[in-house]
Parts: C-alpha cells; sequence; structure tokens
C-alpha cells in the first residue's frame, strides 16, 4: 500500500525569517490525520533567512536529524559542541534525558534550506549524544546512499532507532531497485525533479507512506532528488 501526499497537502509557515513547510502536524499546526509515520515524528522542509535561527531550546527522548540541502548551519549545545555544516553533511542529535541547543544560519548572505526530522528513540532515558558526519556527494549519482543508520554504515551517521535514511540523486529514465525487508516501513521525499515509485508519480515536494509492500522500485521521471526513509 502506498499513501501519497501532494506537495499542495503540506501546510505553510512564514515567520518572516523562516519559511517552514511540516509534512506532519508541528508547533502551532495539527492536523489529527497527519501526526507521524511509523517512529517518524517531524519532517520539516525549512529556509531561513541569513544570520536567523533558533535560540537555546530544550529537547528530550528524541532522536533529531538536520540535513543541509544549501547554505550553512551552525549548531551549538549545552555538551559543548559547536559546529558548522553544509550540503554532505548530517548532523544527527540524541536528546536522551535531556540537551539544549541553538540552530542558526551561519551565513550572513545566504539563505538556509535543511530538512529536520524527528524520530522516536528505540530506547527512552538514555545518554544525550550529538555527531556530524560527511558523505561523498558524488555517491548520491544513481545509488541509494546511507547517511543515517543503525547499522555502523561507514559515511553514515549512527541513530538510536533501528532505522536508515538513504538520499539519492537519479537521472531521467534510470531505475533503482530497493529490497524491502518484511514488516517494515517506507517514507518518501521528493527533494526534487519527478520519480515513479509502486505505480505512483511523485513530483517536488511530494511525500508517501509505504507499507506492506513486497520490493519497490524507483524510476525517474526527470532528474531526481530524493530522500528514502526505512522504517520499523
Amino acid at each position: 500500500m502506498i499513501n501519497v501526499f501532494s506537495d499542495a497537502t503540506r501546510h505553510s509557515a512564514d515567520l518572516g525569517w523562516l519559511r517552514s513547510r511540516p509534512s506532519f502536524s508541528f508547533g502551532g499546526y495539527h492536523d489529527p490525520n497527519r501526526t507521524g509515520f511509523s517512529v517518524m515524528r517531524v519532517c520539516n522542509d525549512d529556509s531561513l533567512d541569513p544570520g536567523k535561527g533558533f535560540g537555546a531550546h530544550p529537547h528530550s527522548d528524541m532522536e533529531i536529524v538536520s540535513i543541509v540541502l544549501n547554505g550553512l548551519i551552525r549548531h551549538e549545545d549545552n555538551m559543548g559542541n559547536s559546529v558548522v555544516t553544509s550540503f554532505g553533511e548530517v548532523q544527527r542529535m540524541s536528546a536522551g534525558t535531556g540537551v539544549i541547543h541553538t540552530e542558526f544560519n551561519a551565513s550572513e548572505t545566504e539563505e538556509l534550506r535543511l530538512l529536520q526530522l524527528w524520530f522516536m528513540p528505540k530506547e527512552r532515558g538514555m545518554a544525550p549524544s550529538y555527531e556530524a558526519s560527511r558523505f561523498d556527494i558524488n555517491k548520491l549519482h544513481n545509488a541509494l546512499l546511507p547517511v543515517v543508520s543503525d547499522q555502523g554504515l561507514e559515511e553514515a551517521a549512527s541513530i538510536g532507532q533501528d532505522m536508515t535514511i538513504y538520499l539519492s540523486k537519479l537521472e531521467t529514465g534510470k531505475q533503482l531497485p530497493y529490497e524491502v525487508k518484511s514488516g517494515r516501513k517506507q517514507f518518501v521525499f521528493i527533494i526534487e525533479g519527478q520519480l515513479q515509485v509502486h505505480g505512483e508519480t511523485l513530483a517536488t515536494g511530494d511525500t508517501a507512506q509505504i507499507e506492506a509492500v513486497e520490493e519497490l522500485v524507483f524510476t525517474a521521471k526527470e532528474p531526481a532528488f530524493f530522500m528514502l526513509i526505512d522504517l520499523p
């Protein structure tokens, strides 16, 4: 079964310095039919003005992943981390028993666009931790590259949940098969382009929630940059 949610169904919020497109209920936006998928609770597509960001705020018992698409993000926290990342890098924060952090656009001239993803942890009450990892952007070409995983994969940030986040840039007409394991679910987000999956065509900004399928094949109808998340 595949449920497709078009870009038009995503909520839009504009705070002047922040333009956000949440796929699920978040902050002041609540849709009882869109509160998450599997262990996934947040999928925000955020754009921040230069120098702007989120001041000090707390989190607990949540796995938080930030994937920069354009620009620079500066993360600082009460564990002593102060890191700036760009496209080709991923930030993962396990909030565990509690962490306080800030996130700002580190550029004074360029807009920042990032995907912020929140997941319920496999275990609650763990010690908080932070990691910034780098992947080879050339490996996105016509392949599914794992960038976050609990499997200890090379170039992938670790995470405290039974899941893997893949990124891919697929040329028009190219196909990518994905081996689906029994009982698993998949979330797809089209960052840019047009992609066919399981008989459905998804365009920029569309998402799909997939479960109880035996196999998946991704076919690019035009150059497509997309994210696949394999979930329990």
